[in-house]
Protein backbone atom coordinates (compact mmCIF):
# COMPACT_ATOMS: atom_id res chain seq x y z
CA UNK A 1 0.00 0.00 0.00
CA UNK A 2 1.45 3.40 -0.91
CA UNK A 3 1.96 6.00 1.77
CA UNK A 4 -1.42 7.54 2.51
CA UNK A 5 -0.02 11.05 2.07
CA UNK A 6 2.48 10.54 -0.74
CA UNK A 7 1.16 12.86 -3.42
CA UNK A 8 3.40 15.13 -5.47
CA UNK A 9 1.07 18.09 -5.12
CA UNK A 10 1.20 17.86 -1.33
CA UNK A 11 4.97 17.45 -1.32
CA UNK A 12 5.60 20.47 -3.52
CA UNK A 13 2.96 22.71 -2.01
CA UNK A 14 3.14 22.08 1.73
CA UNK A 15 3.50 25.71 2.69
CA UNK A 16 0.52 26.69 0.57
CA UNK A 17 -1.61 23.89 1.99
CA UNK A 18 -0.77 24.59 5.63
CA UNK A 19 -0.99 28.34 5.17
CA UNK A 20 -4.28 27.94 3.33
CA UNK A 21 -5.67 25.78 6.12
CA UNK A 22 -4.93 28.37 8.79
CA UNK A 23 -6.13 31.23 6.57
CA UNK A 24 -9.44 29.44 5.98
CA UNK A 25 -9.72 28.70 9.70
CA UNK A 26 -9.17 32.36 10.60
CA UNK A 27 -11.64 33.47 7.96
CA UNK A 28 -14.21 30.98 9.24
CA UNK A 29 -13.77 32.28 12.78
CA UNK A 30 -14.20 35.90 11.76
CA UNK A 31 -17.30 34.93 9.80
CA UNK A 32 -18.96 32.91 12.54
CA UNK A 33 -17.89 34.60 15.78
CA UNK A 34 -20.98 36.81 15.92
CA UNK A 35 -23.31 33.79 15.89
CA UNK A 36 -22.63 32.74 19.48
CA UNK A 37 -24.33 34.02 22.59
CA UNK A 38 -22.85 35.01 25.93
CA UNK A 39 -21.92 32.21 28.30
CA UNK A 40 -22.67 32.50 31.99
CA UNK A 41 -19.09 32.99 33.10
CA UNK A 42 -18.12 35.65 30.57
CA UNK A 43 -19.38 38.76 32.43
CA UNK A 44 -17.66 37.74 35.65
CA UNK A 45 -14.46 36.79 33.83
CA UNK A 46 -14.48 40.19 32.15
CA UNK A 47 -15.02 41.84 35.51
CA UNK A 48 -11.89 40.05 36.73
CA UNK A 49 -9.93 41.70 33.93
CA UNK A 50 -11.46 45.08 34.75
CA UNK A 51 -10.48 44.69 38.42
CA UNK A 52 -6.84 44.14 37.49
CA UNK A 53 -6.94 46.95 34.92
CA UNK A 54 -8.29 49.31 37.59
CA UNK A 55 -5.52 48.21 39.97
CA UNK A 56 -2.85 48.96 37.36
CA UNK A 57 -4.42 52.30 36.51
CA UNK A 58 -4.50 53.27 40.19
CA UNK A 59 -0.76 52.58 40.40
CA UNK A 60 -0.01 54.77 37.39
CA UNK A 61 -2.67 57.49 37.48
CA UNK A 62 -4.88 57.29 40.59
CA UNK A 63 -6.42 60.72 40.03
CA UNK A 64 -7.51 59.76 36.52
CA UNK A 65 -9.21 56.63 37.86
CA UNK A 66 -11.01 58.63 40.53
CA UNK A 67 -12.48 60.91 37.85
CA UNK A 68 -13.98 58.02 35.87
CA UNK A 69 -17.74 57.90 36.57
CA UNK A 70 -17.92 54.09 36.40
CA UNK A 71 -14.79 53.29 38.42
CA UNK A 72 -16.80 52.78 41.61
CA UNK A 73 -18.70 49.93 39.91
CA UNK A 74 -15.48 47.93 39.59
CA UNK A 75 -14.39 46.33 42.90
CA UNK A 76 -10.92 46.88 44.30
CA UNK A 77 -8.61 43.95 43.79
CA UNK A 78 -8.33 43.36 47.54
CA UNK A 79 -12.11 42.93 47.86
CA UNK A 80 -12.83 40.90 44.73
CA UNK A 81 -13.61 37.24 45.47
CA UNK A 82 -12.19 35.97 42.17
CA UNK A 83 -9.01 38.04 42.20
CA UNK A 84 -6.98 34.83 42.52
CA UNK A 85 -8.10 33.81 39.02
CA UNK A 86 -5.38 34.60 36.48
CA UNK A 87 -5.83 37.47 34.03
CA UNK A 88 -3.32 36.75 31.25
CA UNK A 89 -6.23 36.79 28.81
CA UNK A 90 -8.77 38.97 30.62
CA UNK A 91 -6.45 41.90 31.39
CA UNK A 92 -5.31 42.57 27.79
CA UNK A 93 -8.91 42.10 26.68
CA UNK A 94 -10.10 44.67 29.23
CA UNK A 95 -7.55 47.14 27.88
CA UNK A 96 -8.62 46.42 24.30
CA UNK A 97 -12.23 47.05 25.29
CA UNK A 98 -11.35 50.55 26.48
CA UNK A 99 -9.67 51.30 23.16
CA UNK A 100 -12.09 49.73 20.68
CA UNK A 101 -15.55 49.26 22.21
CA UNK A 102 -16.07 52.52 24.17
CA UNK A 103 -18.54 51.01 26.63
CA UNK A 104 -20.61 49.22 23.99
CA UNK A 105 -21.27 45.79 25.52
CA UNK A 106 -22.39 44.23 22.25
CA UNK A 107 -19.21 45.36 20.49
CA UNK A 108 -17.17 44.10 23.43
CA UNK A 109 -18.56 40.57 23.31
CA UNK A 110 -18.02 40.43 19.57
CA UNK A 111 -14.43 41.45 20.16
CA UNK A 112 -14.11 38.97 22.99
CA UNK A 113 -15.37 36.03 20.95
CA UNK A 114 -13.01 36.91 18.11
CA UNK A 115 -10.08 37.05 20.55
CA UNK A 116 -10.98 33.71 22.15
CA UNK A 117 -11.02 32.14 18.70
CA UNK A 118 -7.67 33.70 17.79
CA UNK A 119 -6.10 32.15 20.89
CA UNK A 120 -7.72 28.83 19.95
CA UNK A 121 -6.08 29.05 16.52
CA UNK A 122 -2.76 29.70 18.26
CA UNK A 123 -3.27 26.47 20.18
CA UNK A 124 -4.08 24.61 16.96
CA UNK A 125 -0.85 25.94 15.46
CA UNK A 126 1.09 24.67 18.49
CA UNK A 127 -0.61 21.27 18.16
CA UNK A 128 0.27 21.20 14.46
CA UNK A 129 3.91 21.88 15.33
CA UNK A 130 3.95 19.15 18.01
CA UNK A 131 2.58 16.51 15.64
CA UNK A 132 4.88 17.66 12.84
CA UNK A 133 7.84 17.43 15.21
CA UNK A 134 6.90 13.99 16.57
CA UNK A 135 5.98 12.31 13.28
CA UNK A 136 8.46 14.30 11.15
CA UNK A 137 5.91 15.36 8.55
CA UNK A 138 3.69 18.37 8.08
CA UNK A 139 0.95 16.02 6.84
CA UNK A 140 0.60 14.39 10.25
CA UNK A 141 0.67 17.83 11.84
CA UNK A 142 -2.19 18.92 9.62
CA UNK A 143 -4.15 15.79 10.56
CA UNK A 144 -3.78 16.69 14.25
CA UNK A 145 -4.95 20.24 13.58
CA UNK A 146 -7.97 18.96 11.64
CA UNK A 147 -8.91 16.53 14.39
CA UNK A 148 -9.01 19.36 16.93
CA UNK A 149 -11.03 21.64 14.65
CA UNK A 150 -13.44 18.78 13.87
CA UNK A 151 -14.32 18.26 17.52
CA UNK A 152 -17.83 19.76 17.73
CA UNK A 153 -17.89 20.84 21.38
CA UNK A 154 -14.47 22.43 21.15
CA UNK A 155 -15.41 24.21 17.92
CA UNK A 156 -18.33 25.94 19.63
CA UNK A 157 -16.53 26.75 22.86
CA UNK A 158 -13.60 28.15 20.88
CA UNK A 159 -15.71 31.28 20.44
CA UNK A 160 -16.91 31.96 23.97
CA UNK A 161 -15.03 29.89 26.57
CA UNK A 162 -12.35 32.37 27.54
CA UNK A 163 -11.14 30.26 30.46
CA UNK A 164 -10.90 26.58 29.52
CA UNK A 165 -10.25 26.92 25.77
CA UNK A 166 -7.73 29.71 26.28
CA UNK A 167 -5.98 27.63 28.95
CA UNK A 168 -5.95 24.60 26.65
CA UNK A 169 -4.39 26.64 23.86
CA UNK A 170 -1.72 28.21 26.06
CA UNK A 171 -0.94 24.89 27.76
CA UNK A 172 -0.43 23.34 24.32
CA UNK A 173 1.82 26.24 23.36
CA UNK A 174 3.84 25.68 26.55
CA UNK A 175 4.23 21.98 25.73
CA UNK A 176 5.47 22.93 22.26
CA UNK A 177 8.07 25.35 23.63
CA UNK A 178 9.08 22.58 26.05
CA UNK A 179 9.73 20.15 23.20
CA UNK A 180 11.77 22.81 21.39
CA UNK A 181 13.78 23.31 24.57
CA UNK A 182 14.39 19.58 24.91
CA UNK A 183 15.42 19.35 21.28
CA UNK A 184 17.91 22.21 21.52
CA UNK A 185 18.35 23.43 25.11
CA UNK A 186 19.54 27.01 24.67
CA UNK A 187 19.15 29.79 27.21
CA UNK A 188 16.95 31.76 24.82
CA UNK A 189 14.56 28.86 24.42
CA UNK A 190 14.49 28.47 28.19
CA UNK A 191 13.34 32.09 28.57
CA UNK A 192 10.68 31.68 25.86
CA UNK A 193 9.43 28.51 27.53
CA UNK A 194 9.33 30.37 30.85
CA UNK A 195 7.12 32.99 29.20
CA UNK A 196 4.66 30.46 27.76
CA UNK A 197 4.56 28.63 31.08
CA UNK A 198 3.68 31.89 32.83
CA UNK A 199 0.91 32.58 30.32
CA UNK A 200 -0.65 29.20 31.15
CA UNK A 201 -0.28 29.74 34.91
CA UNK A 202 -1.74 33.23 34.62
CA UNK A 203 -4.91 31.79 33.11
CA UNK A 204 -5.25 28.80 35.45
CA UNK A 205 -2.89 28.18 38.35
CA UNK A 206 -2.94 24.49 37.37
CA UNK A 207 -0.44 25.59 34.74
CA UNK A 208 2.20 25.09 37.44
CA UNK A 209 2.04 21.49 36.25
CA UNK A 210 4.13 22.64 33.27
CA UNK A 211 6.96 23.58 35.63
CA UNK A 212 7.02 20.12 37.17
CA UNK A 213 6.82 18.40 33.79
CA UNK A 214 9.59 20.59 32.40
CA UNK A 215 12.01 19.80 35.21
CA UNK A 216 11.23 16.08 34.98
CA UNK A 217 11.69 16.04 31.20
CA UNK A 218 14.98 17.95 31.48
CA UNK A 219 16.16 15.36 34.01
CA UNK A 220 15.16 12.57 31.65
CA UNK A 221 16.88 14.32 28.77
CA UNK A 222 20.09 14.54 30.81
CA UNK A 223 20.17 10.74 31.10
CA UNK A 224 20.49 10.43 27.33
CA UNK A 225 22.91 13.29 26.76
CA UNK A 226 26.70 13.18 26.99
CA UNK A 227 27.97 13.87 30.50
CA UNK A 228 29.54 17.17 29.44
CA UNK A 229 26.11 18.53 28.48
CA UNK A 230 24.43 17.79 31.81
CA UNK A 231 25.76 20.88 33.58
CA UNK A 232 24.41 22.98 30.72
CA UNK A 233 20.98 21.36 31.14
CA UNK A 234 21.13 22.25 34.83
CA UNK A 235 21.76 25.90 33.94
CA UNK A 236 18.94 25.81 31.41
CA UNK A 237 16.59 24.44 34.06
CA UNK A 238 17.59 27.22 36.45
CA UNK A 239 17.11 29.96 33.84
CA UNK A 240 13.74 28.50 32.91
CA UNK A 241 12.56 28.37 36.53
CA UNK A 242 13.53 31.98 37.18
CA UNK A 243 11.95 33.15 33.91
CA UNK A 244 8.71 31.29 34.64
CA UNK A 245 8.50 32.79 38.13
CA UNK A 246 9.27 36.34 37.01
CA UNK A 247 6.85 36.28 34.08
CA UNK A 248 4.12 34.70 36.21
CA UNK A 249 4.32 37.48 38.78
CA UNK A 250 4.55 40.20 36.12
CA UNK A 251 1.44 38.93 34.36
CA UNK A 252 -0.74 38.58 37.46
CA UNK A 253 -1.21 41.84 39.41
CA UNK A 254 -2.90 39.94 42.24
CA UNK A 255 0.52 38.49 43.11
CA UNK A 256 2.39 41.77 43.29
CA UNK A 257 1.75 42.47 46.95
CA UNK A 258 2.50 39.03 48.42
CA UNK A 259 3.60 36.81 45.52
CA UNK A 260 4.64 33.67 47.41
CA UNK A 261 1.78 33.67 49.89
CA UNK A 262 -0.90 34.48 47.30
CA UNK A 263 0.37 31.95 44.76
CA UNK A 264 0.32 29.29 47.47
CA UNK A 265 -3.22 30.27 48.45
CA UNK A 266 -4.37 30.14 44.83
CA UNK A 267 -2.79 26.71 44.44
CA UNK A 268 -4.48 25.36 47.56
CA UNK A 269 -7.84 26.56 46.28
CA UNK A 270 -7.64 24.02 43.43
CA UNK A 271 -8.42 21.14 45.78
CA UNK A 272 -10.65 23.22 48.07
CA UNK A 273 -12.72 25.14 45.52
CA UNK A 274 -15.84 26.45 47.32
CA UNK A 275 -18.48 25.20 44.88
CA UNK A 276 -21.48 23.47 46.44
CA UNK A 277 -23.71 23.09 43.41
CA UNK A 278 -25.30 19.90 42.15
CA UNK A 279 -24.76 17.89 39.01
CA UNK A 280 -27.19 15.50 37.32
CA UNK A 281 -25.25 12.35 36.46
CA UNK A 282 -26.74 9.01 35.37
CA UNK A 283 -30.16 10.14 36.56
CA UNK A 284 -28.97 11.16 40.03
CA UNK A 285 -28.60 14.65 41.47
CA UNK A 286 -25.17 14.68 43.12
CA UNK A 287 -23.15 17.35 44.88
CA UNK A 288 -20.03 18.45 43.04
CA UNK A 289 -18.01 17.07 45.96
CA UNK A 290 -19.62 13.61 45.69
CA UNK A 291 -19.02 12.68 42.06
CA UNK A 292 -17.86 9.09 41.39
CA UNK A 293 -14.40 8.34 40.05
CA UNK A 294 -15.71 7.60 36.55
CA UNK A 295 -17.33 11.03 36.07
CA UNK A 296 -14.44 12.46 34.02
CA UNK A 297 -13.74 9.35 31.88
CA UNK A 298 -17.44 9.01 31.03
CA UNK A 299 -17.75 12.66 30.05
CA UNK A 300 -14.65 12.44 27.83
CA UNK A 301 -16.03 9.38 26.04
CA UNK A 302 -19.57 10.67 25.45
CA UNK A 303 -18.49 14.11 24.19
CA UNK A 304 -15.59 13.09 21.91
CA UNK A 305 -16.17 11.50 18.49
CA UNK A 306 -15.92 7.79 19.17
CA UNK A 307 -13.49 7.00 16.31
CA UNK A 308 -11.03 9.48 17.88
CA UNK A 309 -11.26 7.66 21.21
CA UNK A 310 -10.80 4.21 19.67
CA UNK A 311 -7.83 5.31 17.58
CA UNK A 312 -6.24 7.04 20.56
CA UNK A 313 -6.53 3.74 22.43
CA UNK A 314 -4.73 2.13 19.48
CA UNK A 315 -2.02 4.77 19.87
CA UNK A 316 -1.70 4.02 23.59
CA UNK A 317 -1.61 0.30 22.79
CA UNK A 318 1.17 0.83 20.26
CA UNK A 319 3.19 2.72 22.86
CA UNK A 320 2.64 0.01 25.48
CA UNK A 321 3.69 -2.67 22.97
CA UNK A 322 6.89 -0.76 22.23
CA UNK A 323 7.60 -0.40 25.95
CA UNK A 324 7.04 -4.12 26.50
CA UNK A 325 9.38 -5.02 23.65
CA UNK A 326 12.18 -2.50 24.19
CA UNK A 327 11.81 -1.42 27.80
CA UNK A 328 13.78 1.69 28.72
CA UNK A 329 15.52 1.58 25.35
CA UNK A 330 12.34 3.03 23.85
CA UNK A 331 13.20 6.28 25.65
CA UNK A 332 16.61 6.51 24.01
CA UNK A 333 15.08 8.30 21.02
CA UNK A 334 13.61 11.78 21.10
CA UNK A 335 10.38 10.42 19.58
CA UNK A 336 10.14 7.88 22.39
CA UNK A 337 10.50 10.59 25.01
CA UNK A 338 7.84 12.67 23.26
CA UNK A 339 5.47 9.70 23.40
CA UNK A 340 6.05 9.49 27.15
CA UNK A 341 5.32 13.21 27.44
CA UNK A 342 2.07 12.92 25.48
CA UNK A 343 0.89 9.86 27.42
CA UNK A 344 1.61 11.63 30.72
CA UNK A 345 -0.13 14.78 29.51
CA UNK A 346 -3.30 12.78 28.90
CA UNK A 347 -3.36 10.34 31.80
CA UNK A 348 -1.72 12.04 34.79
CA UNK A 349 -4.31 14.87 35.18
CA UNK A 350 -7.17 12.35 34.93
CA UNK A 351 -5.56 10.10 37.53
CA UNK A 352 -4.96 13.10 39.81
CA UNK A 353 -8.64 14.06 39.61
CA UNK A 354 -9.68 10.47 40.33
CA UNK A 355 -7.26 10.22 43.24
CA UNK A 356 -7.50 13.69 44.82
CA UNK A 357 -11.21 14.28 44.06
CA UNK A 358 -11.16 18.05 43.52
CA UNK A 359 -14.44 19.75 42.67
CA UNK A 360 -15.31 19.47 38.98
CA UNK A 361 -18.54 20.39 37.21
CA UNK A 362 -19.94 21.39 33.81
CA UNK A 363 -18.74 18.13 32.28
CA UNK A 364 -14.98 17.91 32.00
CA UNK A 365 -14.16 21.47 30.94
CA UNK A 366 -11.57 21.83 33.72
CA UNK A 367 -9.56 19.11 31.95
CA UNK A 368 -9.95 20.40 28.41
CA UNK A 369 -6.22 21.05 28.38
CA UNK A 370 -5.57 17.29 28.03
CA UNK A 371 -7.57 17.03 24.80
CA UNK A 372 -4.65 17.95 22.50
CA UNK A 373 -2.76 15.01 24.02
CA UNK A 374 -5.68 12.73 23.14
CA UNK A 375 -5.55 14.11 19.59
CA UNK A 376 -1.81 13.43 19.37
CA UNK A 377 -2.40 9.85 20.49
CA UNK A 378 -5.15 9.55 17.88
CA UNK A 379 -2.59 10.59 15.27
CA UNK A 380 -0.19 8.06 16.80
CA UNK A 381 -2.85 5.40 16.30
CA UNK A 382 -3.44 6.36 12.66
CA UNK A 383 0.32 6.48 12.08
CA UNK A 384 0.68 2.98 13.53
CA UNK A 385 -2.20 1.67 11.43
CA UNK A 386 -0.68 3.16 8.28
CA UNK A 387 2.64 1.48 9.10
CA UNK A 388 0.89 -1.85 9.67
CA UNK A 389 -0.97 -1.48 6.36
CA UNK A 390 2.33 -0.98 4.52
CA UNK A 391 4.47 -3.55 6.27
CA UNK A 392 2.12 -6.40 7.24
CA UNK A 393 -0.13 -7.52 4.35
CA UNK A 394 -2.24 -9.95 6.45
CA UNK A 395 -3.32 -7.07 8.71
CA UNK A 396 -3.81 -4.62 5.85
CA UNK A 397 -7.63 -4.89 5.61
CA UNK A 398 -8.03 -4.33 9.35
CA UNK A 399 -5.69 -1.33 9.33
CA UNK A 400 -7.34 0.23 6.29
CA UNK A 401 -10.80 -0.28 7.81
CA UNK A 402 -9.70 1.44 11.02
CA UNK A 403 -8.24 4.36 9.07
CA UNK A 404 -11.47 4.69 7.09
CA UNK A 405 -13.37 4.69 10.39
CA UNK A 406 -11.36 7.71 11.55
CA UNK A 407 -11.98 9.45 8.24
CA UNK A 408 -15.68 8.73 8.53
CA UNK A 409 -15.65 10.07 12.08
CA UNK A 410 -14.09 13.32 10.87
CA UNK A 411 -16.68 13.69 8.11
CA UNK A 412 -19.51 13.02 10.56
CA UNK A 413 -18.05 15.55 13.02
CA UNK A 414 -17.87 18.16 10.25
CA UNK A 415 -21.49 17.44 9.34
CA UNK A 416 -22.57 17.79 12.98
CA UNK A 417 -20.70 21.09 13.29
CA UNK A 418 -22.54 22.42 10.23
CA UNK A 419 -25.93 20.98 11.20
CA UNK A 420 -25.91 22.04 14.84
CA UNK A 421 -24.47 25.52 14.32
CA UNK A 422 -24.27 27.52 16.56
CA UNK A 423 -25.05 24.96 19.27
CA UNK A 424 -22.26 22.46 18.72
CA UNK A 425 -21.69 22.41 22.48
CA UNK A 426 -24.73 20.08 22.68
CA UNK A 427 -22.84 17.34 20.79
CA UNK A 428 -22.74 13.83 22.20
CA UNK A 429 -21.07 10.92 20.47
CA UNK A 430 -23.00 8.41 22.57
CA UNK A 431 -25.29 8.70 25.57
CA UNK A 432 -25.65 6.39 28.57
CA UNK A 433 -28.55 3.92 28.21
CA UNK A 434 -30.47 5.62 31.03
CA UNK A 435 -30.57 8.84 29.01
CA UNK A 436 -31.52 7.90 25.44
CA UNK A 437 -32.38 11.38 24.23
CA UNK A 438 -31.20 13.98 26.71
CA UNK A 439 -28.78 14.76 29.43
CA UNK A 440 -28.51 17.53 31.96
CA UNK A 441 -26.06 19.23 34.22
CA UNK A 442 -26.28 22.25 36.45
CA UNK A 443 -25.51 25.38 34.47
CA UNK A 444 -22.83 27.46 36.01
CA UNK A 445 -20.17 27.94 33.42
CA UNK A 446 -19.44 27.63 29.77
CA UNK A 447 -22.78 26.98 28.05
CA UNK A 448 -23.92 30.02 26.09
CA UNK A 449 -27.31 31.60 26.36
CA UNK A 450 -29.58 31.66 23.34
CA UNK A 451 -28.66 34.42 20.94
CA UNK A 452 -31.97 36.23 21.41
CA UNK A 453 -31.42 36.38 25.15
CA UNK A 454 -27.82 37.44 24.63
CA UNK A 455 -29.01 40.47 22.70
CA UNK A 456 -30.81 41.63 25.85
CA UNK A 457 -27.78 40.89 28.01
CA UNK A 458 -25.47 42.73 25.65
CA UNK A 459 -27.45 45.91 25.91
CA UNK A 460 -28.06 45.88 29.64
CA UNK A 461 -24.92 44.46 31.24
CA UNK A 462 -22.88 46.56 33.63
CA UNK A 463 -20.21 45.57 36.19
CA UNK A 464 -22.48 45.94 39.20
CA UNK A 465 -24.66 43.07 37.98
CA UNK A 466 -21.81 41.13 36.48
CA UNK A 467 -22.98 37.56 36.89
CA UNK A 468 -26.31 36.00 37.73
CA UNK A 469 -26.33 32.31 38.64
CA UNK A 470 -29.21 29.86 39.04
CA UNK A 471 -30.01 28.16 42.31
CA UNK A 472 -28.15 24.98 43.19
CA UNK A 473 -30.89 22.69 41.88
CA UNK A 474 -31.49 24.55 38.62
CA UNK A 475 -30.75 22.45 35.56
CA UNK A 476 -30.43 23.01 31.86
CA UNK A 477 -31.75 20.25 29.61
CA UNK A 478 -30.06 19.71 26.29
CA UNK A 479 -31.93 17.75 23.64
CA UNK A 480 -29.63 15.97 21.19
CA UNK A 481 -31.10 15.69 17.75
Amino acid sequence: MPDLFRFRFFTSSSQWIVGGFFAILLGLGLWLHDDYGVSWDEPNNHLNGLVSAKYLAQLVAPELVARQPSSHLIPDIQNFADADHGVAFELPLALLSFVFTHGDSQAFYRLRHACVFLVFVLGIWALYQLAKQRFESWRWGLLAALLLVLSPRFFAEAFYNGKDIVYMALFTLAVYTLTRLLQRPTLGRAVVHGLTTALAVDVRVQGLLVVLVTLLMLSLEARYRPRVERSHLLRVGGIYSVAALVFTVLGWPYLWALPWQELLAATQRISQYPWEGRVVYFGQVLRGTQLPWHYIPVWIIITTPLPYILTALAGVGAWMWEISQRGRASLSTFAGRLDLLFISWLLVPVLLVIGLRPVVYDGWRHLYFIYPALVLLTVRGVHTLATVARQRPPWRPVAISAILLVGGGMIHAAWRIARDHPHQQTYFSILPPALPSATSTSTTGASPTAKGLSGCLLTTWHPQSACTRPGPVATWFIQTR
